[in-house]
């Protein structure tokens, strides 16, 4: 869906199944999208629509690659009854062209947190609270570099400067819940991009944190693509943030990829019901259009994935649908560079 001639991650066709005693849920069906090296792609949607699974899945970081994975990862209704879950995972992540799907459990411990690293949503649950946040660094770098501990501490020091935190040196042997949630939320890009991996996921990391801090923390994974080349996919809801960080945006809804294209694009021509609708729901739009005009809402609810409507996944939601919408699921339609899935799109 996005011409580029080498992209560090390129998702073909990745759908995750997951069986439990409500029945099969189908939760990404079909995703596929690119993410250039060193560009910053933004995956957006509202709650539910299979954004964080997306990156879980190409990170193989739920049960459907590792046994005995806990269930308080996920929604309750994806651990209902015995609060056991069977995932089944189709498709491709080709990561610097190797496909993550086909990777031993060891080959991937060698590329997650060196290569390959995610900022996880809510960091207070990602960080050990028994253990410093400078351990925590220390022992990442460690785990992928021939490194002293000393020489780990003192990068962990200069590391923690340079994401911002104030006096580093001290705050090094601070535990997380000594730090406030910005500062937290820093820690974790330190330890994202202590390797200076090639991809960093950021998966809502600007989540309850007031306007400054957001535009700090986006500041900083600008900085880090600048300094060390490494390419960002921001998973947000906000399209706010979108609009002022990404360069291409892919959206989401009802796990399927509805929209992509160059941010500006889509912004400004949404061709896909749902994305106006996202639109719609901004105070302004990115190019002042509908300042002072009454906000938009998207009626009804995103559908429940154990019982999908046939045809296309947003028809009982949108004002244009017509009776085809009801027959199939959409195709996805080239448009440029981008596309959507709208049997009205390119009609």
């Amino acid at each position: 869906m996005m011409d580029v001639d080498f992209p560090v991650l390129s998702l073909r066709g990745v759908g995750v199944d997951v069986t439990t005693d409500l029945g099969v849920a189908r939760v990404v069906d079909d995703v596929s999208f690119d993410v250039p090296s060193a560009g910053k792609v933004a995956l957006v949607g509202e709650s539910g629509s299979g954004k964080t699974m997306v990156a879980m899945t190409a990170l193989r970081l739920h049960s459907g690659f590792n046994s005995g994975a806990s269930s308080w990862l996920w929604p309750s209704w994806l651990c209902s009854g015995s609060g056991k879950s069977q995932f089944a995972v189709r498709g491709e992540a080709l990561f610097r062209g190797r496909d993550l799907m086909k990777l031993s459990a060891k080959e991937m411990r060698q590329l997650r947190g060196n290569e390959l690293s995610m900022v996880f949503q809510e960091p207070m649950t990602s960080l050990n609270p028994v253990l410093s946040v400078g351990y925590q660094i220390v022992e990442t770098l460690r785990a992928h570099q021939k490194i002293s501990r000393k020489d780990a501490r003192d990068r962990a020091v200069e590391l923690l400067g340079k994401v911002g935190m104030p006096s580093p040196k001290e705050r090094v042997d601070y535990y997380p819940h000594q730090l406030s949630g910005g500062m937290r939320q820093r820690v974790m890009i330190a330890i994202a991009m202590c390797c200076r991996p090639a991809l960093i996921i950021a998966d809502e990391p600007t989540t309850a944190l007031d306007v400054t801090i957001e535009a700090s923390i986006l500041d900083l994974l600008d900085q880090v693509r600048e300094e060390d080349g490494t390419a960002t996919l921001l998973i947000t809801h906000d399209l706010g943030v979108v609009a002022g960080y990404a360069d291409w945006v892919v959206v989401m809804y009802s796990g399927q990829v509805v929209e992509s294209g160059a941010v500006v694009d889509v912004f400004r021509s949404p061709r896909h019901p749902y994305t106006r609708g996202l639109l719609g729901s901004l105070p302004m739009w990115v190019d002042g259009r509908s300042v002072g005009s009454r906000l938009v809402s998207i009626p009804g609810m995103i559908p429940n994935p154990y019982d999908l409507p046939k045809g296309c996944r947003f028809r009982d939601r949108c004002s244009c649908a017509v009776s085809e919408c009801g027959e199939r699921i959409p195709d996805w339609v080239a448009v440029g560079r981008g596309g959507a899935r709208c049997v009205l799109v390119g009609g």
